[in-house]
Order: structure tokens, then sequence, then C-alpha cells
């Protein structure tokens, strides 16, 4: 049997991991300053984190979620500390994009309502309802395509407006994404993000914030909408949670009235992931990682701002987005075969993104700043 061809592969086979560098099989060394599309948040192989898995490895892995499970439990209080959502319930499951799936029937069946609003550049994941309010028509299928999912543009409030009042007593829901990652590091404006608040409590909508990518302290704060003083209905959160081990999670408002078999998985809030999740807080909240989000990010901007073949910088925390003034393709390669560094794209081919994990250190910052320098000096 063959592996289904569906990723293009660099030729690189990583086989070791630690803190933000990679080994492949080779014995090379790289930076990772990607982090496996945001995932890494806290390191590879943090020395808690692999001693949280390895001591649950030692008592129990799995059961299902038909039994108690004191590791949620735990889980969501030391989530809603660190989040500022405390009141909130926690639905856990294995994913973003099931994460997202949840939320949208979440949305539904509180309100009765069918219609989905998204925006233009989104990514919400790849399965059925999460793949419709996605804008990329190659990756949604016949069979995922509904009237009932209606697109708008990024940061318009007049078409914005306009919707609702066309829909609005049909729109169940509006998901948004708190940064659009795939889309290119595309910030919501305060105005935007408030006219869509303002609109689903006119209308009883329910507001889903999409964290997957730009929560956990990617932006600086633990979920990026955070800055602009909003409280949403749903959030939903992947990722960065897990540091590497799969897992999602939905924080749900509390007027929202859970039932048996409402929602419901197999694997999600298992023992394992509970476990890596909780090692995540604890070093988040034992190394301050969002102040140091905030201080990394904010160097890295100031100290390649000025760099010939950059257009602009889109940036919260380090969450960051390098637009140039051509394809990055070639200067993406460049840092990674050229001077061994992991960086991403987007949908938007002229930006580069950038990911690193959140304990990332100065000196391994300016490896990446220097590389960078190179890079664009040398076209």
């Amino acid at each position: 049997m063959n592996l289904f061809n569906v990723y293009p592969l660099f030729n690189i086979n990583p086989v070791k991991a630690q803190g933000s560098f990679l080994w492949d099989d080779k014995g090379e060394k790289y930076l990772d300053f990607y982090g496996g599309h945001a995932v890494i948040s806290i390191g590879h192989n943090h020395p808690h984190y692999q001693n949280k898995l390895k001591d649950q490895l030692g008592k129990i892995s799995f059961y299902s979620n038909s039994v108690q499970n004191e590791l949620q439990t735990e889980l969501a209080e030391k989530l809603g500390e660190l989040s500022g959502y405390e009141e909130y319930n926690l639905f856990l499951c294995n994913s973003g994009a099931e994460a997202n799936e949840n939320a949208l029937k979440l949305a539904s069946f509180h309100n009765g309502k069918s219609k989905v609003l998204y925006f233009s550049g989104s990514f919400h994941g790849r399965t059925s309802a999460a793949v419709s309010v996605t804008d990329n028509p190659k990756i949604v299928a016949p069979v995922n395509f509904s009237e009932r999912f209606i697109k708008s543009e990024w940061n318009d409030v007049q078409q914005l407006e306009e919707t609702f009042e066309k829909f609005g007593n049909e729109i169940s829901s509006v998901i948004i994404e708190g940064i659009q990652g795939v889309g290119g590091i595309m910030i919501p404006t305060p105005e935007f993000l408030s006219k869509i608040k303002e609109l689903c409590e006119k209308y009883n909508a329910v507001l889903i914030l999409d964290e997957v990518q730009s929560g956990y302290g990617r932006s600086g704060y633990f979920f990026a909408h955070q800055e602009f003083g909003l409280e949403a209905d749903i959030i939903t959160t992947a990722k960065g949670m897990g540091n590497g081990f799969p897992v999602g999670g939905v924080l749900i408002h509390p007027k929202f009235q859970a039932s048996n078999g409402l929602l419901g998985t197999t694997f999600g809030g298992n023992h394992l992931a509970c476990a890596a999740s909780i090692a995540v807080l604890d070093v988040m909240k034992d190394e301050n990682l969002i102040e140091n989000a905030q201080k990394m990010g904010e160097y890295i901007e100031n100290e390649i701002k000025d760099l010939p073949h950059i257009k602009s910088i889109r940036r919260k925390g380090l969450m960051i987005g390098i637009e140039l003034d051509r394809d990055c393709s070639e200067i993406r390669k460049s840092l990674l075969f050229d001077h061994h560094i992991f960086t991403g794209n987007s949908n938007d081919k002229s930006v580069l993104r950038i990911l690193p994990a959140l304990n990332i250190k100065k000196e391994e910052t300016d490896l990446f700043i220097n590389a960078l320098k190179a890079v664009l000096g040398s076209i």
C-alpha cells in the first residue's frame, strides 16, 4: 500500500526535535520558525510536557467519555483561569475542524436557524460544514456545497450590514477567525468585529470566534479577539492547545443548554490529550509565554521592517505575515535549504508566514533575522 498523495513534501525527514530546533535523518539541524502551522506553542519536547505525558502513560492512556475523567475538569479550570473565560463551559474534541463542526451545530441547535455567515479568505477546516465556510473552492466538494452558507467580504462593514438586512432572520451563526492564518495573517478591524457583535445580538445569531490558529497566546493575548474587548458566544481552539498532541476544544457561553447526547466524541478529551493540554497551560503560565510572544514579535518586526522587498508586515504577537513584492516561494526555499529555517506560506502567494514557538529566544530570532537579511539582500 502507498500513501494517498495529497501533500507536496519537502525532501526532509525530521527524526528529532528539541525547543525550537529539528534534526533530520542526516543529522542536519533546522530552526523551526513555523511550528507545523502554529501547533508547537511551547517548543518541541519541553521537559514538563514530556514528563506529564510519560507520567500519564504509566497510569491510563484512554477510556471513553462514559466514565469520569478528572483531567478534563483540571483542564477546564486551568483554561478558564488563563483565558479569562472562567464562566464558560468546555467541550473537548480532537481537532480545529471538529471544534468548528460542533460550534456550528450547537449554534443551530440553540436558535433553530440554519444559515451561516463566513468571510472571504477564511479557513475553518476540511470536514463537512467547516469546509463549507472555508473560502477555497478547490477543497469544497459538491457534497459540501449548500446555499445555507453565505460569504461576505472581509472587513467590509457595508456588505455585512446588507447581508444581515437580507438574511438576518435566517442566520444561525457568524464564524470568523480571530486573525486569518491561511488567508495571509489578515487582521479584522475593531469596527468590523464590533459590527458583527452588534448584528448578532440584534438578529439572535451566534458569534463563533475561530481561534484555532490565533489562540493560545499566539497573538500576544490568550485569544486574538480579546484585544478588542469582545466577548464571543462560542470560541474554538486546537493547534497550540496540545503542542502536537491532537486535541481541540469548544468554549461555550453559559446561555447554551447542554443535554445528554447533544454533542459527542470517541477520542476527545482522552487522558493523554488532557495531560498534554494541561502541560501547555502550565508552561504558558509559569514561563509568561503570552508576554514573551508580544516582546519577541515586536523585536522581529522592528529588526526586519526596513529590509528590501518587504511591502508590509501584518503582525499580532508571534503571528506574523511578511508581505513581499514577489511570490515568497523561492525565498522560503532559500531559507529552508540554504539557511535551514522552516517558515510557512499562505493563500496569498506573496506572504511569508512566521509562527515560531511562544518561548522563542532572542538568539533564535536573530538566526531568522540574519538569514532573511541575507536572502532578501541577495535579490
